[in-house]
């Protein structure tokens, strides 16, 4: 079994009059592979060039460190999903989890999926760490991710807001509790 530690980054807009009406779209795919052992065995990151509001705001550029350059020069959406489906191992028919911290993330690649006419149901081989966390620390509600590495014990590595850095970190809560969570 590949689990599958992903993060995504999509377009956004500072107030929800701005966001009113418009198509959020993944700008960067970030992720970890770690083997039935807790083994790290790969990462993946990418890019994607947006098509529907292709102009990142300057809000989404100072949130995601991500800039215009970088999303101008990334691959579109199918090319990008097509390396990501190889590298979990969905064209050799491995099995795969997907584990993000929220729904965010599962509702999004199918959104662009949807987008692109490419089948998403791959997607939704997914589960929630973020929704289960609090049943295995036995707490009431669910946390953000940055207050459950520091409860952990972990300092944040890396660059908030970037898929790859938020994928890493979650990759230390999954590999902690590898055991406990419910697939």
């Amino acid at each position: 079994m590949n689990y599958i530690i992903y993060d995504l980054e999509a377009t956004c807009w500072e107030t929800e009059r701005e966001t009113r009406g418009k198509k959020r779209e993944i700008i960067e795919i970030g992720g970890v592979l770690i083997d039935e052992n807790g083994t790290i065995k790969s990462r993946f990151e990418s890019f994607v060039q947006p098509i529907v509001h292709p102009m990142l705001s300057d809000f989404c550029q100072q949130l995601t460190t991500i800039s215009q350059i970088d999303v101008n020069q990334a691959d579109k959406f199918p090319d990008v999903i097509e390396d990501f489906q190889d590298w979990i191992g969905l064209n050799n028919n491995e099995e795969y989890l997907l584990c993000s911290w929220g729904f965010f993330d599962k509702s999004a690649l199918v959104k662009d999926c949807k987008l692109h006419h490419i089948e998403g149901d791959w997607a939704k081989k997914h589960i929630s760490l973020k929704d289960q966390y609090p049943r295995i620390k036995n707490t009431g509600r669910a946390v953000g991710m940055n207050k459950a590495l520091n409860q952990e014990g972990f300092e944040f590595e890396g660059t908030m807001h970037r898929a790859i850095d938020d994928a890493v970190n979650l990759a230390k809560i999954f590999r902690k509790y590898q055991n406990l969570w419910r697939y």
